[in-house]
């Protein structure tokens, strides 16, 4: 999320966010066509950046509270990617959006029928004095941008159920949150966007950091040193010292310790090859990170695919093309994307989530371990 780490995330996105070229396949619809063949799209850049449909957008109070809109052009409600910008919730903004290779391919989701938004966010430092933790400001931001584009589904024509999400290294961190998170609508709120659910489809993400919890940070990359500021902590040091202290916040925040069975289908998409455990490697938006949640989700059933430097069997190549696919994918039949319940049953869910997490976090490392050794080694 720092500058260092523009070459890695570069790398990562590169095939990707500068893809320019889709291939079109006949759907299952009565009026499908055969096959197109590959449309070529210009890509996101300074020179050439596509203009919102509409722009600054407020979804919120606050001056940071705001989005651009990308229209598809269709007769019938399209889907939605929402991309939640990176730097490492400190910096960033969705004006780079269209400006930069390291996002999805703007041009190339609208020639698919598929409609845009890109928000910004409040900063950690910046705009959160006085709440802790600071990152609970920038993810409830996201979670209600993603409310707010839900209540404008009749005026902006677009598919309210199909919404997923996009976005680098804390941006990605941002869309797994959301993904993973109980929905947070408030069905008894006099506020019409708070009614609107926070759940999505599915996201496409690059660099993602998957855990919050520093021990498990740590066992994952022994040059561990990101992630305090999202609670507060001046240093990785204070982070791992106070960790017993914070882990009802790591339970909320964390998206390795949020998801569970019936969350939506996510893609990670990772620079580097996983290294041998106990090798110091990037430490911030490494492939370990999407291994151990690939391993987490394989217990609970959850769809996550890791795509890395010589990965095997890879079945997407990009953000842009996963999101495409699954956002066009037939609906599954027992698809749970409504999960939370009522008020009530949140806050039980969420106390039951943090016991559990707690209990699992003081016997499964070594499980993880010999998962992530596996592949290191594999």
């Amino acid at each position: 999320m720092k500058t260092p780490c523009v070459r890695v995330l570069a790398a990562c996105c590169f095939a990707g966010l500068l893809a320019v070229t889709v291939a079109v396949y006949a759907g299952d619809s009565g009026d499908a066509k055969t096959e197109t063949g590959p449309k070529t799209y210009l890509p996101n850049s300074k020179q050439s950046p596509l203009a919102p449909t509409i722009v600054d957008v407020s979804y919120g109070k606050h001056e940071r509270n705001k989005l651009d809109f990308w229209q598809a052009e269709s007769q019938t409600p399209t889907p939605v990617v929402m991309i939640l910008h990176g730097g490492g919730w400190t910096a960033g903004s969705k004006a780079n959006v269209p400006r930069s290779s390291r996002f999805p391919n703007l041009r190339a989701f609208l020639g698919e029928g598929i409609s845009v938004v890109a928000i910004n966010y409040r900063l950690i430092g910046k705009h959160t004095d006085g709440v802790m933790p600071p990152v609970k400001v920038t993810l409830h931001d996201a979670a209600r941008a993603l409310q707010f584009v839900r209540s404008k589904a009749r005026e902006w024509n677009i598919d309210k159920e199909r919404i997923g999400a996009a976005g680098n290294s804390a941006g990605a961190c941002s869309s797994l949150w959301l993904a993973y998170h109980d929905d947070l609508a408030d069905s008894k709120s006099e506020d019409p966007v708070a009614r609107e659910s926070t759940r999505l489809w599915c996201a496409g993400v690059s660099g993602a950091q998957t855990t919050l919890d520093p021990r498990q940070m740590k066992e994952w990359f022994p040059n561990a040193g990101y992630g305090g500021h999202a609670f507060g902590k001046k240093d990785f040091a204070e982070f791992l010292a106070d960790r017993e202290s914070i882990l009802p916040w790591i339970a909320e925040y964390s998206p390795c310790a949020l998801v569970s069975a019936g969350d939506p289908p996510v893609c990670l998409f990772y620079g580097s090859k996983p290294p041998a455990l106990g090798v110091p490697s990037d430490a911030i938006h490494g492939a370990n990170f999407g291994v151990g949640l690939q391993k987490r989700c394989a217990e609970l059933g959850v769809e996550c695919h890791v795509v890395y430097t010589g990965a095997p069997n890879v079945k997407y190549k990009s953000p842009l093309e996963y999101l495409i696919a699954a956002l066009k994918a037939p609906a599954a039949p027992e698809a749970d994307n409504s999960r939370g319940g009522d008020e009530r049953t949140k806050n039980g869910h969420e106390k039951t989530r943090i016991d559990a997490y707690v209990t699992m976090q003081n016997s499964d490392l070594s499980d993880m371990l010999e998962y992530l050794g596996a592949w290191a080694f594999g």
